[in-house]
C-alpha cells in the first residue's frame, strides 16, 4: 500500500494529454499495490500564489515568531510541502509550454523549495531533505522533444530534474506523450506514450 500524490499542472482538462498520461501511471501503481491511496493537487484549478515579499519573509521568520499575517502567507508553502512528505509515490504532470513548465508549476515549485526544510546547506554542500520517494514525470508536448533537432528546447524535463534532485528526489522516471501536433506520429503518440510506462 502506497500513498500516491498527482500533481496536475495542465489547463486542458479531460483533453490533456500530461493528465492521461499521469492517470495511466497510477493505474498502474494501484495495480502494483493494491489499496494504495491518491491525492490530486491541481494547481490550475487551485493556484499558488507567484512568490512576493510577503511569502519571502514569512519563509525566514522562525516558526515561534510568526505573526497571523506570516502565518496566512506560508500556508500554501506548509500544506505542498506536507503533501510531498507525506506521499511515498508523487505522479508530476508537467506539459511542455513554450518550452518550459507551465507557470503553474513553477508557482508551486518556488513554495516547495524551502531552506532547513526541504534542502539545506552542509559542511559537505547542499543536501536534499525530501528522502525515500519515487517521483515519475508525465509530460506531453506537440513536437518531438525526447531526440532528434529539437532536444535542446526541452527546458521542462532538464529544469524538473535539477530543481527536485536538489530537494532529495532523485529516484525518477520520464514518460511522454509527444508528437501530438506532427502527422505521421501523432496518430499514435497516446497508445505509445501510455504503453511506454514500466513502473520497473
Amino acid at each position: 500500500m502506497k500513498k500516491i500524490l498527482h500533481i496536475i499542472s495542465s489547463p486542458r482538462g479531460a483533453a490533456s494529454f500530461s493528465i492521461q498520461l499521469g492517470n495511466a501511471i497510477i493505474e498502474k501503481i494501484l495495480a502494483a499495490y493494491p489499496g494504495s491511496t491518491v491525492t490530486e493537487n491541481n494547481l490550475v484549478d487551485h493556484p499558488f500564489p507567484h512568490l512576493e515579499e510577503a511569502h519571502i519573509t514569512s519563509f525566514f521568520t522562525p516558526a515561534e515568531s510568526r505573526t497571523e499575517a506570516n502565518l496566512e502567507a506560508i500556508k500554501h508553502s506548509d500544506e505542498a510541502i506536507r503533501q510531498i512528505m507525506d506521499a511515498d509515490i508523487i505522479v508530476l504532470g508537467a506539459p511542455l509550454y513554450n518550452f518550459g513548465v507551465h507557470s503553474s508549476l513553477k508557482a508551486w515549485i518556488d513554495h516547495i523549495v524551502r531552506a532547513g526544510i526541504t534542502f539545506n546547506y552542509g559542511a559537505n554542500g547542499p543536501e536534499g531533505l525530501i528522502k525515500n520517494k519515487k517521483l515519475y514525470i508525465a509530460t506531453s508536448s506537440g513536437g518531438v522533444y525526447s531526440t532528434g533537432p529539437m532536444q535542446a528546447y526541452d527546458f521542462v524535463i532538464p529544469y524538473l530534474k535539477a530543481t527536485l534532485g536538489f530537494l532529495g528526489l532523485t529516484d525518477v522516471s520520464v514518460f511522454r506523450i509527444e508528437g501530438t501536433k506532427v502527422p505521421g506520429v501523432q496518430e499514435t503518440a497516446v497508445a505509445d506514450g501510455i504503453a511506454s510506462i514500466n513502473l520497473n
